[in-house]
């Protein structure tokens, strides 16, 4: 299994967390340090390894301002019968059929301080966050070698904060789409490429999360405001990535859009379409001697 464009931007957003859904890896090279080669269908049991990520992002999504990030970025994989961890995160298998698959994954986000933020000044600063929820997996099309697969995901996620005192709901979401996965691209051995696409649906205490003004923040050129729940933008991802012996490089730009969003009349939707990017690299220092099949 190549990493997909979702796989590679949460890693590297998420930096020194481990973070959400995952199905087992199978992404190039391996290290052999006097072992015997591994073939197509056998990995280590798991992998262990640390390196650094650069990122370029929003404050949080419609914020006009933008942070540059450098964060360490691990490199853990643990490919069990029911639990998973890799370059996505963490996550339990509950059922793998042939084309479908349901999984429990966790993830994380990074804190936005109010202090840097115009739009938000004076406000509660946003604290960072971990969630968790089921994700479909469904397979749709693969070309004959194998190299091409296209498939339908539908992860639903509910959060809670981190690191402000007592924990608090951030709500749910549901982020439907398309995720093309392309192996050996332009003939590059052990390049893989991924892009997704498609919306984002949140509930009313998560857009109230991000964009609502409650009255005691309110100020001339930032009214009062509450939203609802529904629609959440759109996103488009595309990441490139390869496995080398003994490290790993990669890199991702995304694409996102709030037109149309239920909450894009909010004084805090300071842009409604931006650009974020980042790259990253990773040593490969330890592996298992013990070998499991790999079926993805």
């Amino acid at each position: 299994m190549t990493m997909t464009a979702r796989h590679l931007t949460c890693a590297m957003l998420l930096g020194s967390a481990l973070v959400l859904p995952a199905q087992a890896q199978n992404e190039g090279t391996v290290l052999a340090d006097a072992k015997p080669a591994l073939t197509k269908d056998m990995k280590p049991l798991w992998e262990w390894g640390l390196g650094a990520a650069a990122l370029s992002l929003p404050d949080y999504r419609g914020s006009d301002e933008s942070r540059g990030y450098a964060l360490p970025l691990p490199y853990l994989v643990y490919r069990g019968k029911v639990l998973k961890a890799n370059r996505e995160g963490a996550s339990a298998q509950l059922f793998n059929g042939p084309r479908v698959k349901l999984g429990l994954n966790a993830s994380a986000s990074l804190p936005v301080s109010s202090q840097r933020n115009r739009a938000r000044e004076g406000m509660p600063s946003l604290a960072g966050s971990v969630e968790i929820g089921p994700a479909l997996d469904v397979h749709l099309l693969q070309s004959a070698n194998g190299e091409v697969r296209l498939n339908f995901r539908l992860p639903v996620s509910g959060g809670v904060t981190l690191g402000h005192g007592d924990m608090s709901s951030t709500g749910w979401q549901t982020a439907p789409h398309l995720n093309v996965d392309v192996a050996n691209v332009a003939g590059w051995s052990g390049w893989n490429l991924g892009a997704l696409v498609g919306p984002i649906y949140a509930d009313r205490r998560r857009n109230a999360y991000f964009y609502d003004v409650a009255p005691q923040y309110a100020r001339a050129d930032r009214p009062a405001y509450a939203g609802r729940g529904g629609y959440a933008g759109s996103q488009f991802t595309a990441a490139l990535s390869k496995r080398f012996d003994r490290f790993w490089v990669g890199a991702f730009v995304r694409y996102d859009t709030l037109q149309g969003a239920v909450f894009d009349d909010s004084p805090l939707v300071r842009k409604k379409s931006y650009l974020a990017g980042g790259l990253g690299m990773s040593w490969v220092f330890g592996q298992s001697s013990t070998l499991v099949a790999v079926d993805d």
